[in-house]
């Protein structure tokens, strides 16, 4: 029973989320209640605040969470799995993005070697962060030795994509060359994928503790 609500939960984020992409739209509110699913109630979207006060980025945390109250339903689980596939979903599009930028003319050697090493990093991202999906997923109610195998490798996965993503903000640091401008873009984007993976990052510890101690899924 617990696979299943995970593949129901991640396929109903999921879709939301491509949807959102394709439009070109922030994740919101208004898109989960599009879709039928049930309107969050105020303790909903509480939960979500109080929570993201954990994360080093409370506001972003709740900015781009709230849009998932009425599926999250104040579940710590459902909470970092919805965190993590709003750091993946923002992997993604970076990934494409910086993809299109080293296929395009104009870039001088320095900044096409240092946008190519940044897909190499955020394609590594995007594996690291599916890996940590799959793996909360099979964490599910696990208790013990088994529960600690699967969190460690989410942990250790995550972390991974934060280092992979300031990787590819060093390479666009400290050097008298380049496009500034080109500079600017990088790093916002990649400022923008780093920061919800750290708030993910300390979504997917809190659960951990507090299954560890309360034994809760």
């Amino acid at each position: 029973m617990a696979i299943s609500q995970y593949a129901l939960f991640t396929l109903f984020l999921f879709l939301v989320l491509l949807s959102e992409h394709l439009a070109g739209a922030e994740p919101t509110a208004a898109a989960v209640t599009a879709r039928h699913h049930p309107i969050p109630t105020p303790t909903d979207v509480n939960f979500i605040k109080s929570t993201c006060m954990a994360t080093r980025y409370p506001a972003l945390c709740v900015r781009s969470l709230s849009g998932y109250a009425a599926a999250i339903r104040r579940n710590d689980r459902h909470l970092a799995q919805a965190a993590l596939l709003v750091s993946l979903s923002r992997a993604r599009s970076s990934d494409s993005f910086f993809s299109r930028l080293a296929r395009s003319r104009g870039l001088g050697p320095w900044d096409h070697r240092a946008v190519r090493d940044c897909v190499e990093n955020l394609r590594d991202t995007v594996d690291q962060l599916a890996q940590s999906m799959r793996e909360l997923g099979r964490a599910g109610r696990e208790a013990g030795q088994d529960f600690e195998w699967h969190m460690s490798n989410v942990q250790t996965w995550v972390s991974a994509a934060l280092t992979d993503e300031d990787t590819c903000m060093d390479g666009f640091s400290g050097h008298a060359y380049g496009n500034k401008r080109l500079k600017a873009v990088v790093r916002r984007r990649v400022v923008g994928v780093a920061q919800v993976t750290s708030n993910a990052l300390a979504l997917v510890n809190r659960f951990a503790s507090k299954h560890r101690v309360m034994g809760e899924p």
